[in-house]
C-alpha cells in the first residue's frame, strides 16, 4: 500500500529530487550510468512540471490553461536550447532555428492531427470555433515568417542571420505579436478560444472534472516551478551526451532540435489527445497553436538577449526545403481551420506532413 501511495504521488517526489540530483552533478564530467539515471529525471522533470502546469491550468479554466502549459512547455524549451548553445560549437549557431521549427511542425502537423483524427475517428467530424482557431493560426504564420524566413532573404548581413538591429526588431515585433494575441485570447474575445458542441454552442466549463482547491493549485505551482529549476539544470548536465549520440549515430546536427522539440512537446502532445478524447478539440487547437506561437514568441527575444554573450553567429533563416514545408503546412493547416469543421482526411494529411518533416530531419 505504502508502495502503490508513493508511485501515485511521483510528480509530486520527483521535482525535488530531480533538484538534489543536479546539485550532485553540476559540474562534474558524469560516468554513462549517471547520464542515464540524469536523463530518467530529466524527463521525469519535464513529465512533472507539465502535470502540475495542467493542476493550475484547470485551476483558472480556458482558455487561461492552455496558456500556461504553453508558457511552462516554452520555458523548458529555451531552457534546454540556451544549454545547448552554450556548451555547443559553431554547429550550435542552428540550434534555435532547427528547435523552434520542430516546434512548428509538431504542434501544428503533429498534435492538430492527431487530435482531429481521434475526435472525428470518435464523431465523424471534429468542430471547433474558426474564429479562435484561425486567429492563432495569423499569429503563428507571421511570426514564423518575421523569424525564420525574413532572415534568409535579407542582405545586411551574410547567410541565414539578421543583423543586430533586424534581430532586436524581431524580438520585439515577437513578443508585441505573441503579448496582443494573449490579451485577444483571455480578454478580448475570450469565447473564440472555448470548446464547442456540435451545433456550436460554447461549452464554458469542463463538466467532468472538479477543479482543485486553491491551496492545491499552489502547491503545483511550487512543485512547477522547482521541476523548470531542474529541467534548466539537467540540460546542461545533459548536452554533451545528447550531442555525442546523434554524432556517434551519423545523424545531422538538426536532429538534436528535433530531439529537444520532441521531449518538451510529448506531455503537451498527451494532453491534447487528452482533451480531445473528452470532445474539447478547441482546446487541443489552443494547446497545438498556442505552444507553436509561444515558442516562437518567446524564444527568439530570449535567444536574441542571450545572443548578447553567446560566442559565434545565430543563424535563424531556414534553408529551401524547410520553407516548402512550412509553406505547405501553413497552406493545409489554414484550408483546416478556416471551415470550422475537420474529418480524418485533415487528420491524415497533418501526420503526413508531419512523417515527411520527421524523415527529411534523418535523412536531408
Amino acid at each position: 500500500m505504502i508502495r502503490l501511495r508513493f508511485l501515485a504521488h511521483w510528480t509530486m517526489f520527483t521535482p525535488p529530487l530531480a533538484v538534489v540530483l543536479l546539485a550532485l552533478a553540476w559540474g562534474r564530467e558524469l560516468p554513462v550510468a549517471a547520464v542515464i539515471v540524469a536523463a530518467v529525471f530529466l524527463a521525469g522533470a519535464v513529465l512533472a512540471a507539465v502535470h502540475h502546469a495542467e493542476v493550475v491550468a484547470h485551476r483558472v479554466g480556458e482558455p487561461f490553461g492552455s496558456l500556461v502549459l504553453a508558457v511552462a512547455v516554452t520555458v523548458i524549451e529555451v531552457a534546454l536550447i540556451v544549454s545547448l548553445m552554450a556548451s555547443g560549437g559553431p554547429e550550435a549557431a542552428s540550434l534555435a532555428r532547427e528547435t523552434v521549427f520542430a516546434a512548428i511542425m509538431i504542434t501544428c502537423n503533429g498534435i492538430v492531427g492527431i487530435s482531429l483524427l481521434i475526435t472525428a475517428l470518435r464523431h465523424r467530424v471534429a468542430v471547433f470555433n474558426a474564429e479562435g482557431a484561425g486567429g492563432a493560426l495569423g499569429t503563428v504564420a507571421t511570426l514564423a515568417t518575421l523569424t525564420l524566413v525574413l532572415p534568409s532573404f535579407t542582405t545586411s548581413t551574410p547567410g541565414p542571420a539578421f543583423a543586430p538591429a533586424q534581430l532586436a526588431f524581431a524580438a520585439v515585433a515577437s513578443l508585441a505579436l505573441y503579448g496582443l494575441f494573449v490579451f485577444t485570447q483571455t480578454v478580448r474575445h475570450r469565447d473564440y478560444f472555448l470548446p464547442v458542441r456540435p451545433d456550436g454552442s460554447v461549452i464554458d466549463a469542463d463538466d467532468h472534472a472538479v477543479p482543485p482547491s486553491g491551496r492545491t493549485a499552489l502547491a503545483s505551482l511550487g512543485l512547477l516551478l522547482v521541476a523548470l529549476v531542474a529541467v534548466v539544470g539537467l540540460a546542461k548536465v545533459e548536452s554533451p551526451a545528447i550531442e555525442s549520440a546523434v554524432s556517434a549515430a551519423g545523424l545531422p546536427h538538426a536532429v538534436v532540435g528535433v530531439v529537444i522539440a520532441l521531449l518538451v512537446l510529448l506531455p503537451e502532445s498527451i494532453a491534447a489527445v487528452r482533451a480531445a478524447r473528452r470532445d474539447r478539440v478547441q482546446t487541443s487547437l489552443n494547446l497545438a497553436l498556442g505552444s507553436a506561437m509561444a515558442s516562437i514568441g518567446l524564444t527568439i527575444p530570449t535567444i536574441a538577449v542571450a545572443s548578447i554573450w553567446l560566442d559565434g553567429p545565430l543563424h535563424l533563416g531556414l534553408g529551401p526545403t524547410h520553407l516548402v514545408m512550412l509553406a505547405l503546412t501553413l497552406v493545409v493547416t489554414t484550408l483546416t481551420v478556416v471551415p470550422g469543421r475537420a474529418t480524418l482526411l485533415q487528420g491524415g494529411l497533418h501526420l503526413v506532413l508531419l512523417s515527411c518533416f520527421l524523415f527529411l530531419a534523418v535523412s536531408p
